[in-house]
């Protein structure tokens, strides 16, 4: 089986979880970096410039032997189970992987689409409104379904949920969003603790030393509590 995952060349969690599930089970892939001006006519027509179909007209794609499959959870799923990183055949423990994923994904819609196509600052204004209502309360929520009395979120061993929130806490703690401080994950205890056991685990840290750019290999989560 042929796997290639079409995306930008940044390590987004969208991208992240099947890539690193299809890591952790040894289950080799390719990628195919998107730049800006092609993410355009994907956007407009669903094509890559060599005609490859993209689903939805988004990404990530994932093609396996040539077939498109899109959109985040189902690629994490997929990935996933041919990994043995995903809990199928356990649907408790699955359903409560997906709503993580799910979770994850609203956080995600929250942000973006805060100040979209508006001038940047009112999108400053815009996200650092978000920060002290909606998102604040979208975290705090997350903090609370995580506890304070596990290793890893769903089950005994790291997983999928575990990968989404660690990386989307990364991503929003970047700094790299207009209006979001970089300490916007601190005041959650639990997501904290999730992210700083992810930071360590061997696989993970070798995952980031192999492919990410050299500013995400000081880690993401020292700072002293």
């Amino acid at each position: 089986m042929k796997l290639k995952f079409v995306y930008f060349n940044f390590p987004f969690w969208r991208a992240e979880l099947g890539k690193i599930a299809l890591y952790f089970g040894h289950v080799k892939f390719e990628t195919r970096i998107v730049e800006t001006s092609e993410f355009a006519a994907i956007k407009r027509d669903g094509v890559l410039n060599d005609g490859t179909v993209i689903p939805f007209h988004q990404l990530p794609c994932l093609l396996v032997d040539d077939v498109p499959l899109c959109q985040t959870g189902a690629i994490a799923r997929f990935c996933g189970k041919l990994s043995g990183f995903y809990p199928d055949g356990q649907p408790i423990l699955a359903a409560q992987t997906d709503q993580f994923i799910d979770i994850a994904t609203d956080i995600t819609e929250l942000v973006s689409f805060t100040g979209r196509d508006k001038e940047p600052e009112i999108k400053i204004s815009e996200r650092q409104e978000l920060v002290k209502d909606g998102l604040a309360r979208k975290l705090s929520i997350l903090d609370k379904m995580i506890g304070a009395n596990c290793d890893w979120i769903v089950g005994e061993k790291i997983g999928l949920a575990d990968i989404a929130i660690w990386r989307l806490s990364g991503w929003l703690s970047s700094g790299s969003i207009d209006g979001i401080p970089k300490e916007i994950i601190f005041p959650f205890r639990n997501i904290l603790r999730i992210c700083r056991a992810v930071d360590r685990h061997p696989k993970i840290m070798a995952w980031v030393q192999e492919t990410y750019p050299q500013e995400y290999n000081r880690g993401t989560f020292n700072i002293q509590s």
